[in-house]
């Protein structure tokens, strides 16, 4: 029994000091590390991690007035192998290599199957860490099928796949309003390059936050220290429809007429909102497009659309009434050794009109005499009433490159100031005014004389609560006496129906304003050089009894027909006028598409209900309306007609936008709260969330077009 009992204890003992030696060694150990070899160690862990690693945010959206998105940031991804990872094995990548390959090929198209299999091969005998699948980037939905491929969807940890994310700036609607929307650069730091994104870049690019790569398992993961604010959202005030309507039109004139440049804005006459502008010019492939913002930054010489405010201020001083009679001769004035002529002085000229006749016909010679007759002995008198309207003020537009009114005076700028000065300034030589000015001008003609600044954001928004709303800004209360508007207000009707731009004259619509005709000066040689180009221009207002919209058009160097302010530029206004006041929106009407089940009838989108009727009733198609009193129909057909039935949105819910086109499906999406992605054209064939599906305000959705 002792001798039991003293084996009993040898053994503790044993054990115990079994367990002291190992404690011994692990302190010894723990010691060595944390004093001796720490500097090491530490080395060790720091090679393991990279700190302060930049994140950037989401880039805010660009929006339309109705809500539809104009320009937002959608990710693309890169897809790599890590060829080292823990769990990778090669029996297992040589099994599914073959059906990995073919689906690669098949899906991105760049390598043949056997050119994927050696590439694959190729990066596993080199046991690369980061090894592109491909060089493109793929959208998010490919990126989700690519992921569903033979061995790729297996865990990371086995097949080594992983993706790295980057953002690129899409514009949904293409080249409309590109230039006023703008670009930005590729790299974050350097933020917008023009247009909106650069006058809006600070709230538009959010702020950047940081993190900490940590490697873990033989992969790097984000620890974030601080996250990353996205940025604001941009509401501007674009009218898609108008929009439309507006570059179609602009764009058939300048083919028409083989001009160099043209430029079209169309404004809410009571609030200054810019619903429409558009700036086109031959590109280096002599290819009409969206060029520089002539609108907003050209100081051009306005040519005649200018005697409407020579003539205004003529009236408010009262050295001239609408009748009174002025002596224009044969077309041809000599003033001061230079020679002034009149558009019709190969026909004799007008001889003697009144004042107001000086308008309607655009009479060079009839403005020039009423303002020598009135302010010859004191010019200034005559620029300090063009200044009095608020012509030569400076107003802010947040659009970056924005030009300024010009207008010399004659005591200010005595250096500039000669005889001719005051007689060429009243028909618009001698000044220069952006078109977006001379639209002011005109807007505050319409809105009974009430000059207001042409906005282009009309709210600021962060998920959707509004942060702040831009308030009409009126730069002129009342531009001139209400006799002398409403005198100015019948001219500028007359100058349609009797005068220049008869070819304005709409059976719709009751179309106001003034053309406008300005040679263009060629460098060195003037006014005198070969090959006289010229600017044709059209300001105006509609409907002319209850103003809602004024419009410029102005047309550079057009080289077949005869310039014309009134035939060229107010062709394109009365285009916009009739379209906008049409019954539908005629870009509402999808073209023809072939049908290989039921040919002779064209295909409608689903979509919107009413632009669906308006487009069956456009292309005389017999339709069976089943829509009760829902917005949105889902179209199908029959042998003989059009099935239009009516599409339920549902709160909350994933909307089911197969079918429809690329405007209506992203309206419908955001409407709901989503984000959307899309690649292709077309009509919708996939969408990443189900119709009916639960979502979350703010969930991103990819849809597919084809």
């Amino acid at each position: 029994m002792t001798a039991d009992k003293g084996n009993i204890l040898l053994r503790y003992s044993i054990i115990i000091i079994c367990i002291l030696i190992v404690c011994i060694a692990i302190l010894t150990r723990a010691g060595r590390t944390i004093f001796v070899e720490r500097e090491e160690w530490q080395k060790k862990a720091d090679s393991l991690k990279i700190e302060n690693v930049t994140l950037y945010p989401n880039r805010g959206n660009i929006y339309a007035a109705d809500g539809r998105l104009m320009a937002s940031s959608i990710p693309q991804y890169y897809l790599y192998i890590d060829f080292k990872a823990d769990g990778l094995k090669k029996d297992t990548l040589m099994k599914y290599i073959k059906p990995l390959s073919e689906a690669l090929s098949k899906k991105l198209g760049d390598r043949s199957p056997l050119g994927y299999e050696k590439h694959l091969l190729n990066g596993y005998r080199k046991g690369s860490r980061q090894y592109p699948i491909c060089r493109k980037r793929v959208s998010y939905t490919d990126m989700k099928e690519i992921k569903t491929f033979p061995f790729l969807r297996m865990s990371p940890n086995k097949s080594g796949f992983y993706t790295k994310r980057m953002v690129r700036r899409i514009k949904p609607f293409g080249s409309l309003a590109s230039r006023t929307i703008g670009d930005i650069y590729g790299e974050y730091e350097k933020g917008g390059k023009n247009g909106i994104e650069l006058a809006y870049d600070s709230l538009l690019r959010g702020k950047p936050g940081s993190c900490t790569k940590q490697k873990i398992r033989g992969r790097w993961v984000n620890i974030a220290n601080k996250e990353p604010i996205n940025g604001l959202d941009i509401h501007t005030t674009i009218d898609i429809n108008i929009q439309d309507i507006t570059e179609k039109s602009l764009i058939e004139m300048l083919t028409k007429t083989d001009a160099e440049s043209g430029t079209a804005v169309v404004m809410d006459v009571k609030t200054g909102e810019v619903k429409a502008i558009t700036n086109i010019g031959k590109n280096y492939a002599g290819v009409y497009a969206e060029t520089r913002n002539h609108a907003v930054a050209d100081e051009l010489e306005p040519g005649s659309t200018f005697k409407v405010a020579s003539m205004m201020v003529a009236l408010d001083a009262g050295v001239v009434r609408p009748d009174d009679p002025v002596d224009t001769g044969n077309g041809i004035f000599m003033y001061a050794g230079s020679r002034m002529t009149d558009h019709n002085a190969h026909k004799g000229g007008y001889h003697v009109i009144t004042a107001a006749q000086s308008i309607w016909y655009s009479s060079n010679i009839g403005v020039a005499k009423i303002i020598l007759n009135g302010f010859g002995k004191r010019p200034q008198d005559f620029v300090d009433g063009l200044y009095a309207i608020g012509l030569n003020k400076t107003v802010k537009l947040n659009i970056p490159g924005e030009g300024h009114p010009i207008i010399k005076h004659p005591i200010k700028d005595r250096k500039n100031w000669s005889m001719t000065s005051l007689p060429w300034m009243s028909f618009g030589y001698e000044t220069q005014i952006p078109p977006i000015y001379t639209l002011m001008f005109y807007n505050a003609i319409a809105n009974g004389g009430k000059m207001i600044k042409p906005i282009f954001v009309k709210e600021i928004c962060k998920d959707g609560v509004s942060l702040q709303k831009m308030s009409t800004e009126i730069i002129n209360p009342q531009i001139c006496k209400p006799a002398t508007l409403s005198i100015i207000q019948q001219m500028l009707e007359d100058v349609v129906t009797k005068g220049t731009a008869k070819a304005v004259l709409s059976d719709y619509i009751k179309i106001a304003g003034k053309t406008g005709t300005a040679q263009i000066a060629q460098g060195s040689a003037g006014y005198r050089g070969a090959g006289k180009k010229h600017r044709v221009s059209f300001c105006g207002y509609f409907p002319a009894d209850n103003p809602q919209y004024s419009a410029i058009v102005v047309i550079t160097a057009p080289r077949i027909g005869y310039p014309s302010g009134g035939t060229m530029s107010g062709g394109v206004v009365k285009n916009i006028a009739e379209q906008i006041y049409a019954q539908g929106i005629q870009s509402a009407i999808t073209p023809n598409q072939p049908d290989t089940v039921h040919s002779h009838l064209p295909r409608i989108k689903n979509g919107n209900f009413k632009q669906t009727v308006f487009a069956c009733d456009k292309m005389n198609l017999s339709y069976e309306d089943f829509v009760r009193d829902e917005s949105w129909t889902k179209v199908s057909d029959d042998t003989h007609k059009v099935l239009l039935k009516g599409l339920s949105i549902e709160p909350k819910t994933a909307p089911d936008v197969m079918g429809m086109g690329a405007r209506d499906a992203i309206y419908l999406l955001e409407q709901t709260g989503l984000k959307v992605s899309f690649s292709g054209k077309g009509r919708v064939i996939s969408q990443s969330i189900p119709p009916g599906r639960n979502i979350v305000k703010g969930q991103t959705i990819a849809i597919v077009l084809k």
